[in-house]
């Protein structure tokens, strides 16, 4: 039986049995929640200071994207083979295991004073990011049916808050203290965690059957850098240049030969006939859109608000006001996790999606006040909110419990080629349409216009994919292989 079946009877419904939660499900809540908050809050805590960066470590722009760039490549390694480890091994190990390359990653970094080895503490960190999925995954064995979808909402919702509460942080320490601060915060947080995790989450029975799949790992992770690292590099390199579109090519090869491999396999790293499923295939799809999103609001506000006044559009504000442009939809990211719990999950994915939508259209059509971003920006954020909440129940009413953490991550994968999309493809459109400002190249507020749109018809093409995804049944939860 899938692991829907043990929390749902039907997804049109949404109704489970009401009980009050304990103190101990609330602290088991609270420290696996902690824990997916301080990885998501990794993805975008650099960004505000990466010029800084690039003057106290001496190295070029080139150099400092790589602090990104490792995480990102070693992250889309990681997120699947974590997920396969832990439907195997355990997921509470795995998340523990996570959480210690977080710490280790970060504490390399708060010790560093140059490029090289802040490069490999980002490296390591980029193992840390399969803690989101996992901990999806942890929340919903460990929790009482009543309570797990709550619980996986507001843990899947943290993949956005963390990136929002990222930048006001980071911004706020740029201004006040040494950017080193930002890499303590992270190993302080993991430090609590991992005890909190030891001794407050109970272990759950391993629902995994047969051995890893390390070629199948090999050619994935292979299949994800190859694909990754020009739409991380592209934009240096140049779109036709022949090492972007070998890549390329490449990552397509490497994918197909994937695929190939694991219908093979008795005990493949993804199910690909499961994965293929309508219901599955089209969630995933849909993330990857809501991911694109996402992304584009954070390239998309802070910045935005960070330009001069003499562009037309831009307010001049510092990069801590840029931050806190992002603040009320991460805050409103977390209020409203607990909404999409209520919902039936493709009910909830499709409202998100056309909230995104509806804010993206807000900021292409009221550029006037500073209020006005804001306002677009949080109205997008509620919709993220309540679809990567959506998300996760409804990967689980197409998994059986034995894969569940390993789905988990192969959909936190989608969200990171989304979002990965969304920076080649926004930082290609700003580029494209600038202006000449004192001899700075700026991008024009028709620059950011399409980019919002393209960001709105993302939303609208996710709520599309939600929309066909075939309604959940217990009867359909029956039908799926143990």
């Amino acid at each position: 039986m899938s692991q829907a079946a043990a929390v749902t009877q039907s997804e049109e419904s949404g109704a489970t049995p009401r009980s009050s939660w304990t103190g101990k499900q609330l602290i088991v809540l609270l420290v696996i929640g902690t824990a997916a908050l301080m990885v998501s809050l990794t993805q975008s805590l650099l960004v505000p200071v990466m010029s800084e960066l690039g003057v106290d470590l001496h190295a070029s722009s080139d150099g400092i994207a790589w602090l990104l760039t490792s995480t990102l490549l070693v992250g889309a390694v990681a997120v699947p083979a974590f997920g396969r480890l832990g439907d195997l091994f355990g997921t509470k190990l795995m998340v523990l295991v996570s959480l210690g390359a977080l710490v280790l990653g970060s504490l390399v970094c708060a010790l560093s004073d140059s490029l090289a080895p802040m490069i490999v503490g980002r490296s390591i960190v980029g193992l840390a990011v399969a803690t989101v999925p996992l901990s999806i995954s942890l929340v919903g064995v460990t929790l009482p049916r009543e309570h797990s979808a709550a619980g996986i909402a507001l843990i899947s919702a943290m993949l956005g808050v963390g990136g929002a509460l990222g930048l006001p942080l980071s911004g706020l320490i740029a201004e006040y203290a040494d950017y080193h601060v930002l890499f303590w915060i992270c190993v302080v947080g993991g430090l609590l965690a991992i005890p909190g995790i030891v001794a407050l989450v109970p272990n759950p029975p391993r629902a995994g059957k047969g051995r890893m799949d390390y070629f199948g790992t090999v050619l994935l992770g292979a299949a994800m850098l190859a694909l990754l690292l020009p739409l991380a590099q592209g934009s240096k390199w140049g779109w036709s240049d022949p090492l972007t579109i070998g890549l390329l090519v490449a990552a397509a090869v490497l994918l197909v030969v994937f695929v190939l491999v694991e219908l093979k396999l008795k005990s493949p790293l993804v199910d690909v006939r499961t994965t293929a499923r309508p219901a599955l295939l089209l969630t995933n799809l849909a993330s990857l859109f809501v991911g694109f999103a996402l992304f584009a609001t954070l390239i998309g506000t802070a910045t935005y608000v960070q330009m001069p006044a003499v562009t037309g559009y831009g307010f001049g504000k510092s990069v801590l006001v840029g931050g806190l442009c992002m603040l009320p939809g991460g805050i409103i990211m977390l209020l409203l996790s607990p909404l999409s719990a209520k919902l039936a999950p493709r009910t909830a994915l499709i409202i998100g999606s056309l909230i995104i939508a509806l804010g993206f259209g807000s900021r292409i059509l009221l550029t006037d006040s500073l209020f006005q971003v804001i306002l677009g920006a949080t109205i997008a954020g509620a919709g993220t909110g309540i679809a990567y909440a959506a998300m996760p129940g409804l990967i689980s009413h197409a998994t059986p419990l034995s894969e569940l953490a390993a789905a988990n991550g192969l959909n936190a994968l989608f969200r990171s080629v989304g979002s990965s999309l969304a920076s080649a493809i926004g930082g290609a459109v700003l580029a494209a349409k600038t202006m000449n400002l004192g001899g700075h190249e700026l991008p024009t507020l028709g620059a950011y216009q399409l980019l919002f749109a393209l960001c709105a018809g993302a939303a609208v093409l996710a709520a599309v994919l939600a929309l066909i995804i075939p309604k959940h049944s217990a009867t359909a939860d029956a039908a799926l292989p143990d």
